[in-house]
This record gives structure tokens, sequence and C-alpha cells, in this order.
């Protein structure tokens, strides 16, 4: 079934993408706080910090690996939302803040972007070496889009021990996704990046003064531009449209060599239509593509007794 019959409706008083998309993000509270933080070396002389949440008193056979979106964090509303309904279910969950994200600035000029695989690749790596039979991976955005370009990498040689994976609202076509939200009707979308992104290339001023510059920050109203200014730069690409073509994963989904769901959204506002892989679905059976008419930007809120989003469920079930 590589093009899915979605079963989400939304709630009436949520409907359209917008909605969805701001609620999640402002209005969501999740009663769930992780067990404890670690810290991991990377090569090149930084870290990423891993939120880890257990499902008993023992390490469980399964684990999720889950990864965030652009200026996201383990502590969102969406990463403890899908944490608390994995464990609930018998899962292990480390939740990868990526890299600058974790509330300490990383150390070295590069920070993370839509394709920097190798960090993901080093916490699977670490996570694979201690002990877990079963791995699934998990990511939203611009996670998802990172961990579906991780697995296509790979393709057959993945190993064995990663089970599945899903990914919610990720932006498989980056430069069309980039135009798409850079449309004005986005603009309170990109402001809020815009400014996270700025207080964070402040900091790598101060820190690398001979790398980074300010001058022209604030001149900067789009994310394209900003990709252009420095994302691109400052971990190797020739441009933004360079580091959109390497970085999109959408080339590399007809190499996904485990069960793969895409949790798209009809409706979501960053999305343009050439993140509906449909194509690539139906000729090739490991992925599965779902999109249901509305859900926003990892929004897909649902209201029942446990506090549990219908992607959160629709997750879980796909993944046992």
């Amino acid at each position: 079934m590589p093009i899915a019959h979605s079963t989400y409706s939304s709630p009436l008083c949520l409907d359209g993408g917008h909605r969805q998309t701001l609620y999640a993000s402002l209005v969501r509270r999740v009663d769930f706080a992780y067990d404890c933080r670690e810290r991991l070396d990377t090569p090149d002389g930084d870290f990423l910090d891993l939120d880890w949440a257990w499902a008993g008193s023992s390490p469980s056979d399964r684990v999720v690996i889950l990864t965030h979106g652009l200026e996201g964090s383990a502590d969102r509303g969406y990463m403890r939302g899908m944490a608390r309904a994995l464990v609930r279910r018998g899962w292990d969950a480390c939740a990868l803040n990526l890299r600058g994200c974790s509330g300490t600035p990383n150390q070295q000029v590069a920070t993370y972007h839509s394709g920097k695989t190798d960090d993901l690749a080093r916490v699977v790596d670490h996570v694979l070496d201690s002990g877990y039979p079963s791995v699934a991976l998990i990511g939203f955005s611009l996670g998802g889009n990172l961990t579906l370009k991780y697995l296509g990498e790979r393709g057959p040689d993945v190993d064995a021990r990663i089970r599945g994976a899903v990914a919610l609202s990720a932006p498989v076509d980056l430069s069309a996704s980039a135009d798409r939200i850079d449309r004005w009707t986005n603009r309170h979308y990109v402001q809020y990046f815009l400014r996270s992104l700025r207080r964070k290339m402040r900091v790598k001023a101060r820190q690398h003064s001979d790398r980074v510059s300010t001058r022209h920050l604030q001149k900067i109203r789009t994310l394209r531009g900003f990709d252009e200014a420095y994302t691109a730069p400052l971990h190797g690409f020739t441009d933004a449209a360079d580091y959109y073509r390497r970085a999109s994963s959408k080339p590399l989904l007809s190499d996904l060599a485990v069960p793969t769901l895409l949790l798209n959204a009809a409706d979501d506002p960053f999305l343009p239509p050439s993140c509906y892989p449909r194509k690539i679905a139906r000729d090739h059976p490991p992925l599965t593509l779902e999109v249901p008419e509305s859900g926003g930007h990892v929004g897909f809120v649902s209201f029942n007794d446990r506090g549990e989003y219908w992607s959160e469920r629709r997750t879980t079930s796909f993944l046992s």
C-alpha cells in the first residue's frame, strides 16, 4: 500500500493548515520529561546533546531516534509528545538536539542543516553500539528530510537493526519548499525563524570572527536569503541553490530499503506539490506516502484523554 488512505480529520475548530500549525506550536502543552541528557562527542571536536527517555527500569529491546525541525529542540511539544507516546508503548526514546539547539552553542563554525547526515549517523552508530536489536528513526520537518536522506544514502546497505522510519511534514524538495515558505502568507513563520537564526549567527560571529560577519544580517528577509548568506558558505556549498540540490532527500527516496512512512498534510503551508512524491511511492514499495487533507505543518491535532495527537498514534501504529 505505497499510497495510504488517511483516516485523519481535523477538529472543527482547527480547520486549515495555519490553525493546525499555530495551535500545535503555540498552544499545546505536553506533560512529559526526559530521564537524562547525554553529551556525545563528534569527530570534529564538537558535541551533540541527546535527551533519553526509558520505557522501564531497564533498557528496552527497541529504541527510536527522534530528530526535530528548523530551530527546534528535543523540548518542542511535537518531540516530547512523540517520545511520550512511544515510551507508553514500550520503546526507549533518544531525542537528538541538532548542533546549537540544546541550549548550549556548539563549538565549530558549522551548525546543522537539512542534509547534514553525518551527525545523525554518529547518533545512530552510538545507539546501535549500545546493544539495541531494533531501532527506528523519526524526523520532523527539516529532521524528516534529514532522516530520509540518511536512509536513502545507505540504501540496501543500511544496518539490518534499523527496522523502520517515519518522516512528518518533510520538505523533501528544499528549493521549492524555500520558495513556498518565503511567500508573504507565511511571513510570520519566516520572521520567527529568522529571529532565532540571527541570534545564533551573532553568537557565531563572536566565536569565529574570522569566518562570520553580521554586517548584513538584519537586511535578510527570507530563509533563502539566510541560506545564501550563511548556511551555504559555512557548510561548504557554493550557494543556496547548490545547498538545496545536494541536501534534498527526494532524489534518494527510491533508494530507501526499510519500511518508511512519509506523512505530509495536503494543507501544509510550507510544502509545495513536489513534496508529495506520489509516483515514487507507487513505484517503490518500501515508501508509504500518506497525505491527510488537513494537518498543517507538524500539526495533526486531536483531542483525547491521553493527550496524544493523531500523528503520534499513526506513527506508533506504523512502527509496530
